[in-house]
């Protein structure tokens, strides 16, 4: 129970929080997160405003503003990869495919 006497249930998520809550994108908008997350911790590391971002890597300052933001609908894995190479880092991928549990398993779309 907690303090205030409400009963709760603690749920140990998957590693993925948008699987978690049924995104068919899930593994797109994770990487999509953990690569906008780096580009932040960069910006913050380097105290970087979004205006000396775009001109130490020509990159628009709207966008920086966006990853910010963490709006990252017009982006796509690699422009976010672009962007930190354009900071000075390189990306590594490793990809690791296993089958879907049955609790997982997408529709298809018709």
């Amino acid at each position: 129970m907690s303090k205030t006497g409400d009963d709760f249930e603690l749920v140990h998520g998957g590693g993925n929080v948008f699987r978690d809550f049924g995104r068919a994108d899930a593994d797109v908008q994770q990487t999509k997160a953990l690569l906008a997350a780096r580009i932040i911790g960069i910006l913050d590391d380097e105290r970087l405003s979004t205006r000396k971002a775009e001109a130490r890597t020509g990159v628009n300052h709207a966008d920086f503003t966006r990853i910010r933001n963490v709006q990252l609908d017009r982006f796509t894995i690699d422009r976010l990869m672009i962007v930190l190479n354009k900071l000075g880092r390189r990306v590594d991928v490793r990809i690791d495919v296993h089958p879907r549990a049955a609790a997982e398993e997408i529709p298809a779309h018709r």
